[in-house]
């Protein structure tokens, strides 16, 4: 039975730590695993629009001596035609190894897993969950602070629809003392459902505010997040709240020195590009976390060692 990633909770903090790991590894030898997947094929098939995540997810591959197959919109394959995705992804399981899946309905990659003999790694699905966003964000944490616990971390945006924070915040509570604080409008507070199984079933405390510049000074990581618009039901909702909150030099006034400003991407106007300057901006880092974060899933989920 293959390994699969559909959620972040499938690994536990060992196999994740051990991701971590490899990633570093990866980072100080690359050519020591420049091969290591060679003649394999890793098939990406993405129903949702993506530049990062794909990109990334072939960039890992070709940096581990492996090929890339698949498309990049749901319009470019059979499902065009009314194919199921079920069966698309038996057809694709003839071709390749290993498969890399985005797709907007949240449970479509774990539907995916039950007819496939291949590991299937969720992309991301609809406003459910991104777990390889989050391993990616593990990795800049423990790059960024050298450490996975014992620091506040702040979630500022679109916390109701956003698929990362959802997948960050179910990892990071099962490390020591993570003081969450949590910063939305009102109608895009994380959800319920999360807050229950990832907090309060632990005794986890949190602190929920629509004041960001209230609690900058406590915070050791900064998470931005988009307002998305693919994710409202109509245009008006959306067009009041994209832009509840924009961080610019004047908020970062009173913020800690060695503070960490993640974001997830793309942004639209949440962060303004004055900020990317500071380096305290962690998030193009993180970009570059991405790609090895994945070509150390890559192997473990194909049971290469190296």
């Amino acid at each position: 039975m293959a390994r699969n990633l559909i959620d972040i909770v499938d690994f536990s903090v060992e196999e994740i730590n051990e991701l971590i790991a490899v990633a570093e590894d990866i980072i100080e030898n690359p050519v020591k695993y420049q091969d290591a997947c060679a003649h394999k094929q890793l098939a990406t098939l993405f129903f949702e629009p993506s530049t990062r995540t794909r990109l990334s997810f072939e960039s890992a591959m070709l940096s581990l001596g492996g090929s890339v197959l698949g498309f990049s919109s749901a319009s470019s394959s059979s499902t065009a035609k009314g194919e199921t995705v079920g069966d698309t992804v038996r057809t694709v399981g003839c071709y390749a190894d290993i498969i890399a899946m985005r797709h907007p309905k949240e449970g479509a990659p774990i539907a995916a897993a039950q007819v496939c003999d291949i590991p299937i790694i969720n992309a991301g699905d609809g406003g459910h969950c991104h777990p390889t966003q989050t391993l990616t964000d593990l990795l800049t944490i423990h790059r960024e602070k050298g450490r996975l616990d014992n620091f506040t971390v702040g979630f500022c945006g679109d916390l109701k629809f956003g698929r990362t924070v959802h997948s960050l915040v179910n990892a990071l509570s099962r490390y020591e003392g993570i003081n969450f604080v949590f910063i939305s409008p009102v109608e895009l507070k994380l959800p319920r459902y999360v807050k229950e199984e990832a907090l309060k079933k632990k005794g986890i405390s949190y602190v929920q505010t629509t004041d960001l510049e209230s609690v900058m000074p406590d915070l050791d990581i900064l998470y931005m997040t988009r307002v998305q618009r693919e994710r409202f039901f109509n245009e008006e909702d959306y067009l009041r709240l994209k832009d509840s909150y924009i961080l610019n030099p004047e908020k970062l006034v009173n913020a800690k020195p060695d503070l960490s400003i993640l974001h997830p991407l793309p942004r639209v106007n949440e962060i303004t590009v004055d900020v990317d300057k500071d380096p305290r901006a962690a998030y193009w880092r993180q970009v570059a976390c991405g790609k090895y974060i994945r070509m150390a899933l890559i192997l473990k989920l194909l049971g290469i060692e190296v």
